[in-house]
């Protein structure tokens, strides 16, 4: 039931058809013909690196998007990408791109198997014990490296860490926003 990292950045439970999904953020240019260095959010860049059309925004909840055809995507330095933008074919232009937020639509994602989840689907989420017990909602998810971590919170605003781990959550239900997760002994307690 691991998360596989994509973007936190809708708390709404439910999901908008055209929903975006942030993959990476431009950090720079790299050479005199507008390539850019494009740092890749989460641990693979596989769906950056099949991308066709990149929309940048300047954050997460930008309205309008700029569209570019994605012509080349290679591999970069570590947790990067190296992308080519049609139209964007100078150094200079494609330092006045760094910053932004490279998007694409969550329907481009590309499947995952069966108990694997984007970040992004689990944001908003209900979560609660094996025993009914009502914890918080999903507020984030903190790609760790080892474990991903579910940044829960209650009612009251305290935020619980729940590692993501198969053993951990019992039942995620993306259909119903519900997760149901085993809940360990001080798992719960607010420093």
């Amino acid at each position: 039931m691991e998360p596989t990292a994509g973007s936190t950045s809708s708390t709404e439970a439910e999901r908008e058809p055209g929903e975006r999904v942030v993959l990476g953020r431009i950090v720079g240019a790299h050479g005199l013909g507008g390539q850019l260095r494009v740092r890749y959010f989460g641990a693979a860049p596989d769906n950056l690196m099949r991308l066709e059309v990149a929309l940048l925004v300047e954050s997460e909840g930008a309205v309008d998007p700029e569209r570019f055809e994605v012509t080349q995507v290679s591999a970069g330095r570590r947790e990067e990408v190296r992308m080519t933008l049609a139209g964007v074919a100078s150094r200079e232009s494609a330092e006045r791109l760094r910053g932004k937020l490279v998007a694409t639509e969550a329907s481009r994602l590309e499947a995952l198997p069966e108990g694997e989840y984007y970040s992004y689907e689990l944001i908003g989420c209900r979560v609660e014990g094996a025993d009914g017990l009502q914890i918080g909602t999903v507020r984030g998810v903190w790609a760790t490296g080892a474990v991903d971590v579910l940044v829960v919170e209650d009612e009251s605003g305290a935020q619980h860490l729940i590692p993501a781990t198969e053993s951990q959550l019992r039942e995620v239900d993306i259909e119903a926003r519900r997760i149901v997760i085993e809940i360990l002994p001080g798992l719960l307690d607010t420093a």
